[in-house]
């Protein structure tokens, strides 16, 4: 039961963070190696936090804190991932206007394709996790628990947010290494975005000086002040969205996380009432799921109402982003550094080889895919979002592509939306093979899923290919005088 000193804890607890937050946005406005690699406030934050603290000092802490707080920020991501993920289907297929880049290249085939190739290439990136797993089992000088591997995957394609989810997920399927399993996604995210910003950067100025760019002649300069994370210049610091309600009823953010909190309490009623079926597989599967599946319910009720005006994405973004720099920052400050030392070759091998086998997918395989059609920009933006999280792929995208003239971001922003619809039937399946499979069974199901979604994009390449031919062969064809 919640009492008026356990909420005061938390509000003390959560006020660290925040100080660590901004501890990080200072140091990333000051110290230009982390402007260098793009290092958001929230991981800086959460090193410091992490550095400074007991887990890594002991007694000798500068930053003294109660074993309950460290225990607290270990819980947090867990937490609020829930309200993450529930509102990613918020504002789906609402307000779109029409893109500017529409009349660019081929957009419906190349959502398809960015969207096939990224899902091959999340579970190709399992595949590497649970072999690695497999392998160093296999050799009798590890002890790896049955589901290591899978938080390869989940850093780098799914960035900081949701490496911290990976806990709450193998917590709520009763493994009692979840804390562990936590500390192994957080820093594989964290190898994953710093790696993939500075080969990135590598990348682009090889493809600048071969020529393989569109926009970028030459490799310039990040602007300063997408480096430090700020600018002083009012005119061109952005808006946060649109106000859809009068704030002498309520306030726009009232709005917004009312409807995403809400789907939350009916997601865990949902979860409750099914739980008292004695259905494993309905007790098995996280809370977010059913909040996502309820959210797109809500959404398409939205619609159908005529009520989509009500909701900007722009303002669901700015909330669940304040969640996640929160969830972030504590999940790094809570690392458990001792547990995740003893898994630290297997990480790095499996790091090692992702880093690959996510070069040879996007670069290599994206020429083939999307060959003469801006295929490094679409390659780019690819790596950038399979090392780390989307911003990280537009950062280095608008390197070399600096006013987004290409369609590669809005071709590869839909595709990246797909995943959320697709993941209502892979994400069920996945948390009922890692419940109780084996670790070669997990990998044998990413690989299927993996050749499912290379089958769709070596469908869609073929297809537009034919019909690329089709009216060249028509126009070759000699006509009657």
């Amino acid at each position: 039961m919640l009492t008026s000193s356990l909420l005061t804890e938390l509000l003390c607890s959560l006020s660290i963070i925040g100080g660590l937050l901004l501890v990080g946005t200072l140091l990333r406005a000051k110290v230009r190696i982390f402007q260098k690699l793009f290092l958001p406030a929230s991981v800086i934050g959460g090193f410091v936090g992490l550095l400074l603290g007991p887990i890594v000092l002991g007694d000798y802490a500068l930053l003294r804190v109660p074993e309950t707080y460290i225990s607290d920020w270990a819980l947090l991501p867990g937490t609020l991932i829930v309200p993450i993920f529930a509102a990613v289907p918020l504002g789906l297929f609402m307000n779109k206007a029409p893109s500017a880049m529409a009349g660019k290249g081929k957009t419906g085939p190349n959502v398809l394709k960015a969207f096939a190739l990224f899902a091959a290439l999340s579970f190709l990136q399992s595949v590497v996790g649970f072999g690695t797993n497999l392998l160093f089992s296999g050799s009798g000088s590890y002890n790896l628990y049955r589901t290591f591997g899978y938080e390869l995957s989940q850093g780098f394609c799914g960035g900081h947010g949701t490496a911290g989810a990976v806990g709450k997920i193998l917590e709520g399927l009763g493994m009692d290494y979840w804390a562990t399993a936590q500390g192994v996604a957080v820093t594989t995210a964290t190898i994953g975005i710093v790696g993939g910003m500075l080969m990135g950067i590598i990348f682009i100025n090889i493809a600048a000086a071969k020529g393989k760019t569109a926009v970028l002649k030459k490799a310039g300069d990040i602007p300063a002040e997408m480096a430090r994370g700020f600018t002083t210049d009012i005119a061109k610091q952005g808006s946060m969205g649109r106000e859809t309600t009068m704030n002498s009823s309520i306030e726009t953010i009232s709005l917004h996380l009312a409807l995403i909190l809400g789907v939350c309490g009916l997601a865990y009623w949902v979860l409750g009432l099914l739980k008292g079926t004695g259905i494993t597989a309905f007790a098995s599967l996280p809370v977010w799921i059913y909040a996502m599946v309820i959210m797109f319910g809500l959404n398409h009720i939205l619609r159908m109402l005529g009520l989509d005006w009500l909701i900007d994405t722009k303002i669901k973004g700015k909330i669940t982003g304040a969640m996640s720099d929160f969830a972030i920052t504590a999940a790094i400050a809570s690392l458990p550094v001792q547990a995740v030392m003893e898994y630290a070759l297997p990480i790095l091998v499996m790091c090692v080889v992702g880093f690959l086998l996510t070069y040879l997918f996007t670069f290599k395989l994206g020429d083939l895919v999307f060959k003469g059609d801006y295929a490094f920009e679409r390659s780019i933006i690819a790596w950038g979002t399979a090392t780390g999280v989307m911003i990280t792929g537009m950062m280095l995208l608008k390197i070399c592509d600096p006013d987004y003239d290409t369609p590669a971001l809005a071709d590869f922003s839909m595709g990246f939306s797909l995943l959320s619809l697709s993941g209502l039937i892979t994400t069920p399946l996945s948390m009922a093979v890692l419940s109780t499979g084996s670790t070669m069974d997990n990998l044998l199901f990413s690989l299927a899923a993996a050749v499912v979604f290379w089958v769709i994009l070596a469908g869609v390449t073929i297809a537009g290919r034919v019909s690329a031919k089709a009216p060249a062969a028509e126009a070759a064809l000699p006509t009657a005088d």
